[in-house]
């Protein structure tokens, strides 16, 4: 007979223990352990006769993905070229952000196209859902809506329907009547997503979850909601800016770098097909430490604005700050300028920030980063035509990036006059190009090029 057995699970992760805990050992979160009732029994051994046998990857049979477009660009980008049938796709992020928006714009355009959909809502009821729909557009043809919150239910409609696409928005109001925690909670989001992927398998349905998110801005529930979906998209942008970045983390059926770039509007999310122009929109000409970096992401090189301000320090101990890239790279590049360079600042305080609410991880703006902070304190202004590539190295050296032709081609198209770029990138092919394109091997001679 199963008996029921206590345990708690981390709120954050999903870290299992037998004990109540201040801190988790997972995610070093505290006061994050809640306690929750999971029924534990003997399981039988013996091997079921329609159990699957093992197949020789030789015989094995592969079939063409099945895609289906969503007629929004940006969004079909970062899933691989479109919806491929019987996955399992998680959209997190901040609250207001835009999962619901997005994914209610791609079943307009779904049910417009002749493709069934059902939208799950836990959240909201029809009329809400309607309301916010009429703002969005007009629905050409009917789209089924079904307001419940009961697994059962919702596995019984998708089964009963000939729905193609699946929305749950969101998982984490989703509960099974057998497990006795409240919606939520790890347990149900852990069984339901199970549920959910076995409907999607077994249909050839396409799913899409909304997930909420922490407080650190990860997908709140067990980490290995995550590791059983098939795709996992992450909306990003502050919620008083009008950009939207749509960011593919995992993807099986794609490539985890591309994002797609989107604009909130009072009639929901328009796609930017040139990014690197609205990010530059309203850049200051002839201030100090404004520079223009260029960072690829995914298929497409992107031009944004990096501003650093640095000032005379009040207190012991200079304060540091960024927004939008990481604050150790930025400490590393200073101490590089400190040691290689000559530049004395031990007693200024600096603040990093990339314009237009991105984030980049890219090494290639390194050197943006050193020349912004190099014009601020001299207080001389970098030319505004003037593009700056290049990774910086401890030694001062400036390393080579990736797919250099494209990122100078990029600058070329938006008008930019020069281009800094690594010695070890330089290519006679660029001579062709209306950019002049200067070529430095250390951090000293690229801030005495600017």
């Amino acid at each position: 007979m199963a008996k029921e057995k206590q345990v708690f699970f981390c709120k954050e992760c999903g870290y299992e223990s037998a004990k109540w805990l201040g801190q988790c050992p997972g995610c070093q979160s505290w006061n994050t352990f809640v306690e929750e009732k999971i029924k534990v029994g003997a399981h039988k051994t013996s091997v079921k006769k329609d159990a699957v046998a093992p197949t020789s990857i030789l015989k094995a049979t592969t079939a063409d993905e099945s895609r289906i477009k969503t007629d929004i660009k940006e969004l079909d980008r970062v899933l691989g070229g479109g919806i491929v049938k019987g996955s399992l796709v998680l959209v997190g992020g901040d609250p207001g952000i835009g999962k619901s928006t997005i994914l209610l714009q791609m079943c307009r355009n779904l049910v417009h196209t002749g493709v069934e959909t059902l939208y799950v809502s836990g959240e909201e009821s029809s009329g809400q859902i309607k309301m916010r729909a009429e703002r969005l557009g007009t629905f050409d043809k009917d789209m089924t809506l079904l307001c419940d919150n009961d697994m059962d239910n919702i596995s019984a409609v998708i089964q009963k329907s000939n729905a193609s696409v699946v929305v749950i928005d969101s998982i984490q109001t989703v509960a099974l009547d057998e497990v006795s925690s409240a919606p939520g909670t790890v347990s149900q989001v852990r069984e339901v997503t199970a549920r959910l992927m076995q409907l999607a398998k077994q249909n050839n349905v396409a799913i899409f979850i909304v997930g909420h998110v922490t407080k650190e801005g990860t997908v709140a529930g067990p980490r290995t909601l995550e590791h059983m979906v098939d795709s996992v998209l992450y909306f990003e942008g502050d919620k008083n800016n009008g950009f939207r970045i749509l960011r593919g983390v995992k993807n099986r059926f794609g490539s985890t770098n591309e994002i797609g770039v989107f604009n909130m509007t009072d009639k929901g999310l328009e796609e930017v097909d040139n990014p690197s122009q609205m990010m530059l929109n309203g850049r200051p000409e002839g201030v100090s430490g404004s520079v223009v970096v260029s960072s690829l992401e995914g298929s497409r090189s992107i031009l944004v604005e990096l501003q650093a301000l640095v000032c005379q320090t009040n207190f012991n101990m200079p304060r540091r700050t960024s927004v939008g890239v990481d604050f150790n790279r930025v400490n590393l590049i200073m101490a590089v300028m400190e040691k290689r360079a000559g530049l004395n600042l031990w007693g200024y305080d600096a603040y990093v920030s990339i314009a237009g609410g991105m984030k980049i991880s890219d090494p290639a703006i390194d050197l943006g980063i050193a020349c912004a902070i190099a014009s601020s304190m001299r207080n001389k202004p970098v030319d505004e035509d003037t593009m700056i590539i290049g990774e910086v190295g401890l030694a001062g050296e400036i390393r080579g990036v990736t797919n250099i032709m494209q990122r100078v081609k990029e600058a070329d198209k938006l008008g930019f006059k020069q281009c800094i770029i690594p010695a070890s990138n330089y290519d006679v092919a660029m001579e062709k190009l209306d950019i002049k394109v200067t070529k430095v091997a250390n951090i000293v001679e690229a801030l005495g090029t600017i």
